[in-house]
């Protein structure tokens, strides 16, 4: 307890008013300095009542507000720049002017005036320095003496850069962490010293682990993700060899001042899978969804929700949040009430299947711009539910888009998937069924066969990082148990994106949307779930098939092995982002998507399975399931 309380004092450095008065007191008695020394050197009376008084009283005035004026109290000196230096000249330079100034008017009598102030000017200026490093070295003291008693965690941090070497003041006062060296992968015989900090060049793991046992380094910190990534496969993995943590601190702009000790959290795999980032033009979207009244179906799900929570921002008239998940539609209110205190919106709990709850939405707030996430996503789950599917996705789909035509809506963003493209599985079908219907209502609107003015977009983009019942909270958890972690095939590979992007490039294809369009997003590179499995494992501190182990337990039915590539040459034209792309896709007929979408409807609510499914598969022909039981109508 008394550790933490002094830890505090010192973090606080010292009061500030305590400061003042020090600065006063150091400035009033470089005045008397002053005195004592020309009077003795020039042999004059100067100590008589008058020309005493008048310097004195005159230092006391001026030191006062020109200390206050140019705020030298609050100045630390270990952070001090050349700038904040140039404030306690300027406080010596403008007290003895104005002193000098005052003392010839009311004694003209003295000789030694020039000489006076000359002094004064020098013991003022080197008071508050000797002061700041008086202090300076008391707080050094200390702190030393703090450690020895605190067990603190050596680290390492990364890298030589300017937000690496800034760790160095950002973590000076941590409770937890003491910086025993810089780390940089290379080859460099020089040794450099930045700020009586070591930089260590290691070219080999054996080099990291020499390093490490001679600062009895606990971790590995990183000043920002992009640096991270950069080292996965190198200074990461030498460091999960070494078993070491692997910290990372978040940008600046999410840390509370003073809080950065406790804001560095562990190197997750999110931050190793992430790349770099599309680059949007924020204005534009912002522009186009300002003053709107905008619906969000589907809006507690992962997508939804941050859709949410972007449009939170964008200074939306009125946003609809429409979802039938009840305790996640509650907890998106209360972050909402926290984080966007004057945002109007209407939390509403319906189900698109339902028509009739969808009209009063619809009829009561009339949205402006509607996005549509709400969907069945779990492929295995989907193979077995298959009525629900379509139901969901597909008559769903449908219903909003007839809503939205019905209530004159400006534009419909439909969230599709991947697995829309040449789908293996119930789920990815039904989206393209959805694709299908509002993309051929979006065609006969253009071509006047149906009046209306509602124009319609489709995104299409993979898996993303994060997500409700993802691969990558099912390995977390898998590792927290102890194992297995299960993957399905040693091969499979999935392409990912962050949610926070993907939710961004919707609303940038919505932007740049004349309508009718299927847009496709650069998703990257794909990864390897076997190799991504056992870099959590390591990340966690454990071996892969050792401490933990990795079991393939088969493709699950309607899964595929690798995911098609949505944005190449062949399949897409380009746009005017060059991360964005527009499918080429058969065009469908109106009245006869419509009809198939009836009779899909109507075969789902009697649960004819074999019909349904045939049906499907006529309608998409390159529906071709895999590793499941509906293989056997794929010949029919």
């Amino acid at each position: 307890m008394i550790y933490k309380n002094l830890r505090k004092y010192l973090n606080s450095y010292i009061s500030t008013r305590l400061v003042f008065v020090l600065d006063l007191i150091m400035s009033f008695g470089a005045s008397l300095l002053t005195l004592y020394l020309v009077n003795n050197i020039t042999v004059r009376n100067l100590f008589e009542l008058k020309p005493l008084g008048i310097w004195l009283a005159s230092s006391f005035l001026f030191s006062f507000i020109f200390i206050w004026a140019f705020r030298t109290y609050r100045i630390i000196i270990r952070h001090m720049t050349i700038k904040e230096l140039s404030r306690f000249l300027l406080v010596a330079v403008s007290k003895v002017l104005m002193m000098g100034f005052v003392f010839a008017l009311l004694d003209s009598t003295s000789k030694v005036l020039n000489l006076m102030m000359i002094s004064d000017f020098f013991f003022t200026f080197a008071a508050f320095f000797l002061l700041r490093v008086a202090m300076l070295l008391a707080y050094d003291l200390v702190k030393v003496s703090m450690t020895q008693r605190h067990r603190f965690q050596n680290v390492l941090i990364y890298g030589v850069g300017d937000r690496s070497v800034s760790l160095i003041s950002r973590l000076q006062n941590s409770e937890n962490y003491r910086i025993v060296g810089f780390v940089q992968h290379g080859n460099h015989d020089v040794n450099h010293v930045i700020s009586e900090v070591k930089v260590y060049y290691v070219s080999s793991e054996e080099q990291f682990a020499n390093v490490v046992l001679e600062t009895e380094a606990v971790a590995l910190l990183f000043a920002d993700e992009e640096d991270a990534r950069h080292e996965k496969d190198r200074l990461i993995r030498y460091a999960m060899d070494c078993k070491i943590k692997t910290l990372l601190v978040p940008p600046i702009d999410e840390i509370k001042e003073g809080k950065i000790a406790y804001a560095v959290r562990k190197v997750e795999i999110e931050d190793l899978l992430m790349r770099q980032e599309i680059e949007i033009s924020m204005n534009e979207i912002i522009a186009n969804f300002e003053g709107k009244t905008i619906m969000v179906t589907g809006a507690a799900g992962s997508i939804g929700s941050e859709l949410c929570r972007q449009l939170a921002g964008f200074g939306v008239r009125k946003l609809i949040l429409f979802d039938n998940a009840e305790t996640p539609m509650h907890n998106l209110r209360l972050e909402l009430e926290e984080k966007f205190p004057e945002l109007d919106f209407v939390p509403v709990i319906g189900d698109v299947r339902l028509l009739a709850r969808l009209d009063y939405v619809f009829r009561t707030w009339h949205p402006q711009i509607v996005f549509h996430a709400a969907a069945y996503k779990h492929v295995p789950l989907m193979e077995d539910n298959p009525c629900e599917a379509v139901m969901v996705n597909v008559t769903g789909s449908r219903n909003v888009a007839d809503k939205c035509i019905e209530y004159d809506v400006e534009k419909m963003v439909m969230v599709s998937t991947d697995k829309a493209v040449n789908p293996t599985n119930i789920m990815g079908c039904t989206k393209r069924l959805a694709e299908i219907y509002v993309q051929s209502l979006g065609l006969a609107i253009e071509q006047g066969r149906v009046k209306a003015r509602t124009k319609f977009v489709t995104t299409r983009f993979g898996n993303v990082l994060g997500s409700n019942g993802s691969v990558i909270p099912r390995f977390r958890e898998q590792i927290a148990k102890g194992g297995p972690v299960t993957v399905t095939h040693p091969d499979i590979t999935r392409f990912f994106m962050t949610i926070p992007e993907a939710c961004r490039l919707v609303m940038e294809a919505a932007t740049m949307s004349s309508g009718n369009e299927i847009f496709v997003f650069d998703m990257g590179e794909s990864v390897k779930i076997d190799e991504l499995a056992r870099r959590m494992i390591r990340l966690a501190g454990y071996t892969p098939d050792k401490d933990i182990m990795v079991e393939y337990t088969g493709l699950r039915p309607g899964e595929k092995l690798y995911e098609e590539v949505l944005s190449n040459q062949e399949n897409t034209v380009p746009t005017d982002h060059s991360r964005i792309r527009i499918a080429k896709v058969r065009e469908y007929g109106y009245e006869s998507s419509l009809e198939v979408l009836e009779n899909l409807e109507k075969l789902a609510q009697e649960f004819d399975v074999p019909a349904l499914v045939t049906l499907m598969k006529i309608t998409v022909p390159e529906f071709v399931s895999k590793n499941s039981p509906f293989e056997e109508f794929d010949n029919k």
